[in-house]
């Protein structure tokens, strides 16, 4: 029997528990496959919401991982500028399959230097953090640019997974965990897009996170600044 494929999914305080318990139950699915929780110590970690998490492994223990995902939230404005998490996401990528992310995962991606030349996504409030990092922003729901794979926001996760799946292994296998997970979604509304979102739904959203939207916006400065100073050699 070949090695089981090594699946790795960070998770950070703060970090939005719906990014990767999507593509967790997804990867979970898949036979041969190990998939890791990791942290920098074994030790719970808040998401944000009322879940806590344990993880799986620390940053040292880590195998090599065949793919490497970072999901997101309120917590990668902390993690875009952690030189700890950023060195191992670095680490990490010199040997992964893939290197992957979901929602603002992807900042913390483009902050260790391993978007540059690449197209990817992200949650739609965040998308002009971005460019500075050197990647090539797109508007969709998963993309896929060589080996990374990068998903929009929160709930995208699980198109994300069933995508990387198809990719890794086929799509009938992809398509099976997607009937057993009965992912056929139907939304009781039109607002999951600001695109198709009512005007006065997405003002009031707007409103709502302005200052988190700031707050978001000076960590990333911060850190396309250190990264544009010391250039780092991104793995292809």
């Amino acid at each position: 029997m070949s090695k089981p494929l090594q699946i790795g999914i960070l998770i950070f305080p703060n970090v939005t528990q719906l990014d990767f318990t999507g593509p967790l139950q997804v990867f979970s699915s898949l036979p041969n496959t190990t998939v890791h929780l990791i942290w920098k110590r074994i030790e719970p970690v808040t998401s944000d919401t009322v879940l806590t998490i344990t993880p799986t492994v620390s940053f040292a223990d880590c195998p090599q991982l065949d793919v490497i995902c970072v999901p997101g939230g309120a917590g990668t404005d902390d993690m875009v500028n952690d030189q700890e998490m950023l060195q191992f996401l670095r680490s990490q990528a010199t040997g992964a399959k893939y290197v992957t992310s979901v929602c603002t995962g992807s900042l913390v991606l483009g902050a260790a230097g391993l978007l540059r030349g690449y197209k990817a996504t992200t949650h739609w409030t965040a998308m002009e953090y971005l460019g500075p990092y050197g990647a090539l922003p797109t508007k969709t729901r998963v993309c896929v640019d060589r080996n990374r794979v990068t998903g929009g926001g929160v709930t995208a996760g699980i198109d994300f997974a069933l995508t990387l799946v198809s990719v890794m292994v086929d799509r009938q296998t992809a398509e099976a965990i997607q009937l057993r997970l009965e992912y056929n979604p139907a939304p009781p509304f039109t607002s999951g897009s600001p695109d198709t979102a009512p005007p006065e739904i997405l003002a009031r959203m707007n409103q709502r996170i302005a200052a988190g939207r700031e707050r978001r916006g000076a960590a990333n400065q911060r850190a396309a600044a250190r990264l544009s100073a010391a250039p780092i050699a991104a793995n292809g």
